[in-house]
């Protein structure tokens, strides 16, 4: 009981930079933990923040950091051999072991992308028990793309596409929202799950597309976003109609989502 409450001090072991505002910290980690769970990343006399894991590793962990507040401008400085405070793992996660015999579709947004390369990196691991996968990855321009190696990897593996919003003169990919790779699929319902993460709006308009397209709510898993304080469902910080979003989820069910979203 007292490790849900109580930092534990651990020492940075790589720093990733990734974008120019986004780090991927690997930490020494012996606990178990399953895609879609998040950890309290601290430092003293600074704060506390969630953040998302975005592996699958038995001896560690990885999270991707970006630079967009008070705490996490901090922690974007560290480097190997420094130490942070880890509370975690919490949350539920998304239902791998209910999901086998399926083929899975992975759509992510920004830096919503974290906890579905921790999906990738668990199926590289039981791959015997998935069929397809395909992955459908939106960023705001090429400058933004997150995991480029991995990306680069997984499209010979998986079915990858990746879309921005802002091409440069460079830029050879698809270019719009991520709802337009997904539309223009031509994927059916038929033996599939489809994890999503990604910002509010693009959940919404994502969704809506996957049901014109014959996806049912319980077919579909989304992450919501919500600023969780404790952790252990204590604050209630996190509360959305009669959920907490540190303990009940991060992960929903679309059917629950929609439910929640309209509280």
């Amino acid at each position: 009981m007292k490790e849900l409450y109580v930092p534990k001090e651990v020492v940075i072991r790589h720093v990733l930079q990734e974008t120019e505002d986004s780090f991927i910290f690997r930490l020494p980690f012996d606990k178990g933990y399953m895609p879609g769970q998040f950890m309290q990343v601290s430092l003293p006399l600074i704060g506390e923040v969630p953040i998302s894991i975005c592996s699958y590793r038995d001896d560690a962990l990885e999270l991707l950091i970006r630079n967009v507040g008070s705490v996490t401008s901090k922690l974007c400085r560290l480097r190997a051999h420094d130490k942070l405070y880890l509370r975690g793992p919490f949350g539920n996660y998304y239902p791998m072991e209910k999901l086998t015999g399926n083929s899975l579709i992975l759509i992510g947004g920004g830096s919503g992308v974290a906890p579905l390369r921790s999906i990738v990196e668990y199926v590289c691991k039981n791959r015997r028990d998935y069929k397809e996968v395909f992955i459908f990855f939106g960023f705001r321009s090429p400058y933004d793309i997150l995991f480029r190696k991995e990306l680069e990897r997984w499209k010979r593996n998986f079915k990858t596409r990746v879309t921005v919003d802002k091409p440069d003169e460079k830029w050879q990919g698809d270019v719009g929202v991520v709802t337009r790779l997904v539309e223009s699929s031509g994927l059916d319902n038929r033996d599939k799950a489809v994890m999503i993460c990604g910002p509010p709006i693009m959940v919404k308009f994502v969704g809506e597309s996957l049901a014109r397209m014959g996806f049912n709510n319980d077919q579909i898993f989304v992450s919501l976003e919500r600023h969780m304080k404790c952790g252990v469902g204590k604050c209630g910080h996190c509360m959305i109609g009669d959920k907490l979003v540190c303990k009940d989820g991060p992960i929903f069910q679309y059917s629950e989502a929609l439910k929640l979203r309209d509280q």
